[in-house]
């Protein structure tokens, strides 16, 4: 078993035992936490694995996070099994619609186009009766849990809210690891690599982005529900521009085109976000500098750790 391997079971079994604990607070910064990993590895199909820079895929996550709040009913709990895929399905069909105009360009202008469209549905939300403007929205209950009378979590208890969303985290890891070691995922990164080349091979190369697109969109829809789920509440902030930029910089943190860089990024991000949010209001400025120091102690970031570890083990060991 490699470092990266032990390392994984190490921080897992950590995870897992983590609400014993007892700190409340701490569980719900934790459950925060995973959902923004499940957002980082969303992005990271599109960046790290299909080439694809995003600068809009924030518009997804609070597309998600808004379907449970607009189907969440005033007077009683929603469903969480018909809200959940709900929200999957109306996150997957904006990704697509949105993907069938922004695939087409490339480069620069893709990142423009993304950050347009996610603008567009900013201001959606932000701007009209539909979204209640800038106030959001607050949820009076909780989605129920229950199948048939029989509830197997309570979403208002804080660890069982916990070990919903880290059960769905490694689902969405082990879904992309599988995903990405089939043909499919094969063609994305060799799309990501050399598009032409798979274009002359003959690979569908606008349907492989556009899958990849959607399916992106929907792990980001799938985050934003959770984050709702979590928090009761919803507002436009959710789509903006700098919620893009934040899961970006997680991406860069942990390393892109790794999954196990995404969740690294996820937790970095937070864990450096609110030390400096305790130590000083100009916490920005520390973070900032924070990351640039990381970017260049670790270009390939924290995920790369482990690969410059295992080089200075093995030229050890041909010196010795």
């Amino acid at each position: 078993m490699n470092a990266r391997r032990i390392a994984a079971a190490v921080a897992l079994a950590l995870l897992v035992a983590f609400p014993l604990a007892g700190a409340t607070f701490y569980t719900e910064l934790v459950t925060k936490t995973m959902v923004l990993a499940i957002f980082a590895l969303s992005l990271d199909l599109l960046v790290g694995y299909t080439g694809l820079v995003s600068f809009g895929h924030a518009a997804f996550f609070g597309i998600g996070a808004y379907t449970l709040a607009l189907m969440a009913p005033k007077n009683e709990a929603a469903s969480l099994w018909l809200t959940l895929p709900a929200a999957l399905l109306a996150t997957a069909i904006a990704a697509f619609v949105v993907g069938l105009f922004v695939i087409r360009v490339k480069g620069i202008y893709f990142i423009m186009v993304t950050l347009a469209f996610a603008q567009m549905f900013y201001f959606l939300f932000h701007d009209t009766a539909f979204g209640r403007g800038s106030d959001g929205i607050s949820m009076n209950f909780k989605p129920d849990a229950a199948i048939a009378g029989f509830a197997p979590f309570d979403t208002r208890n804080a660890t069982h809210v916990y070990y919903f969303v880290l059960a769905l985290l490694l689902l969405a890891f082990g879904f992309l690891r599988v995903m990405l070691r089939s043909s499919f995922g094969r063609a994305l990164m060799g799309i990501r690599s050399n598009e032409q080349r798979m274009r002359s091979l003959g690979f569908p190369v606008f349907r492989y982005k556009l899958a990849s697109f959607t399916l992106a969109g929907a792990l980001a829809g799938l985050a934003g529900y959770l984050s709702a789920l979590q928090f009761g509440f919803v507002n436009p902030e959710l789509l903006s521009w700098h919620q893009s930029g934040n899961v970006l910089l997680m991406l860069i943190l942990g390393g892109i085109g790794t999954l196990y860089g995404a969740i690294a990024g996820a937790f970095a991000f937070v864990a450096l976000t609110e030390l400096f949010q305790a130590m000083t209001r100009h916490w920005q400025l520390l973070l900032g500098a924070a990351i640039i120091l990381l970017v260049i102690a670790f270009p390939g970031g924290l995920a790369s750790v482990s690969n410059r570890f295992r080089r200075t083990r093995v030229r050890e060991t041909d010196d010795g």
